[in-house]
């Protein structure tokens, strides 16, 4: 075990709770203020991330910290002469199952290779031929523009939490019929959400991520989330976003180059979670 003593951690910790506020800075001011966001908040209410959850810091699985220290009094630590660390066992009997089900999707998302046709065209499968949207925002094409754009293009959705939001019009269109039982079997790294859900992996394994790695799934997400919603059907210009317009060759390119980008720094987070799962398991 690598022990930190108190002039180690502590500057450590101060670090981790800065950059956590920055982080979820504008989130805590439009939450306090009752006000919403339609591309940001998602990390907040799919996820259901909690800001002050982001903000402890904890030194991951392996790492013990001489005391006093304030995780002694938090969940699945144990102090054993003075050095406060995560319990093993105690974790894993309440998380086990969850972290050789992280291991087990994670491990079979990385040996896949990247698939980058789908040109974000799940947004535009969950509002075809429907009259309700899931955001209060115009149609950047319209009703008829927007299903013409789905009807001209194959659906290759392999994400099941994606898929789950399909139109009934849209989810007989797509090529793939995801389900919660297929999951390990379908996703692939070059999924926008399997690289959003990083971070939903980093908080289900909860105090055994370093808190560094945590921060970064979240970082992420926030990344993936602007672009997912940039090539979405919907008029972004009330939060002064430009589209990436999908349905154009151009659109196309920029999507695929940037989807690439954001595939390649989940596929390095991917690999940390799942050495951590190796590391406790």
């Amino acid at each position: 075990m690598l022990i930190l003593t108190a002039s180690q951690w502590a500057p450590l910790t101060r670090a981790h709770e800065e950059r956590a506020d920055a982080l979820t800075a504008g989130y805590r001011v439009r939450k306090a203020a009752g006000d919403k966001h339609a591309i940001e908040d998602f990390l907040y209410t799919y996820y259901a991330t909690r800001p002050n959850q982001l903000r402890r810091w904890h030194p991951g699985f392996g790492v013990g910290l001489e005391g006093p220290a304030p995780h002694a009094a938090w969940r699945w630590y144990a102090d054993r002469d003075g050095v406060i660390s995560l319990d093993r066992d105690a974790y894993l009997r309440d998380r086990g199952d969850t972290v050789r089900f992280v291991h087990s999707l994670l491990s079979a998302t990385a040996s896949r290779p990247a698939f980058t046709g789908c040109f974000g065209l799940h947004e535009w499968a969950m509002v075809y031929q429907a009259d309700e949207r899931r955001h209060p925002l115009p149609l950047r094409l319209g009703r008829a523009g927007t299903d013409a754009v789905v009807e001209s293009h194959p659906i290759r959705c392999t994400h099941f939490d994606a898929f789950r939001f399909f139109t009934d019009a849209a989810a007989g269109l797509n090529r793939v019929q995801p389900t919660r039982q297929s999951q390990v079997d379908l996703e692939q790294p070059g999924c926008l959400h399997a690289s959003m859900d990083c971070h939903k992996w980093a908080m289900k394994l909860g105090p055994a991520v370093p808190g560094e790695l945590a921060l970064d799934c979240f970082a992420l997400a926030a990344d993936v989330r602007r672009l997912d919603m940039q090539a979405s059907p919907y008029d972004l210009s009330a939060y002064g976003e430009r589209p990436v317009t999908i349905e154009t060759s151009d659109g196309k390119a920029e999507y695929v180059s940037r989807q690439r980008e954001l595939a390649s720094r989940a596929s390095v987070l991917r690999r940390r979670l799942v050495e951590t799962c190796e590391n406790v398991i």
